[in-house]
């Protein structure tokens, strides 16, 4: 297949998915290497830039998926009729944080480093799909394990998780204690 013809291929696998698909998948697809795979969504990504396109291509770890600019998130919420969904307060950012940097997690080890009970917040942000079980500690009682979700890169827009910032310093140059202090620092 000439590359215009894959390209468009691509583009239309992308669309017609919805999801995130994998580029092992995408290259068992069109037959092709998983290095033509990273090219050819190079290529399309770069089309949508120099046509001004109202979509892009996200990479979410090793997937690729079709997605809106975020200009254009007002525009989509009216005409599906979405309901503007609430920001997440300081507790939620916190436990997302911690989870983030030291996943997989226990709800007594986001506790032990927050401070307060985290059950509600633990549960809302699975509702909301940005973390996820990831199994059991083999402890007894069997605690829980935490990690994020590929919801969660999609939503911060990062292609896995070593694009987080690194760990915020404090004023004696070792890394920040307290998940608070890791927010407000990377606030300023």
């Amino acid at each position: 297949m000439k590359q215009k013809e894959l390209v468009k291929a691509f583009e239309a696998v992308l669309f017609a998915s919805g999801e995130p698909m994998s580029i092992d998948r995408l290259a068992n697809v069109f037959e092709i290497t998983p290095e033509k795979v990273v090219q050819t969504a190079e290529t399309l990504s770069k089309k949508y830039e120099e046509n001004d396109s109202g979509i892009k291509i996200l990479r979410l770890e090793n997937t690729y998926q079709l997605a809106t600019k975020n200009e254009f998130a007002e525009y989509i919420k009216k005409a599906f009729d979405m309901r503007r969904r609430t920001p997440l307060s300081n507790a939620a950012l916190e436990v997302l944080a911690v989870v983030a940097y030291n996943q997989p997690v226990t709800k007594s080890f986001i506790e032990q480093v927050r401070g307060v009970d985290c059950s509600g917040v633990v549960t809302t942000l699975v509702e909301k799909g940005l973390i996820e079980e990831r199994g059991r500690l083999e402890l007894p009682g069997k605690p829980l394990l935490y990690g994020t979700t590929k919801n969660f890169l999609r939503c911060f827009e990062l292609n896995d998780l070593s694009d987080l910032p690194p760990f915020p310093k404090n004023q004696n140059g070792g890394e920040v204690d307290d998940v608070a202090e890791q927010l407000e620092l990377a606030e300023e």
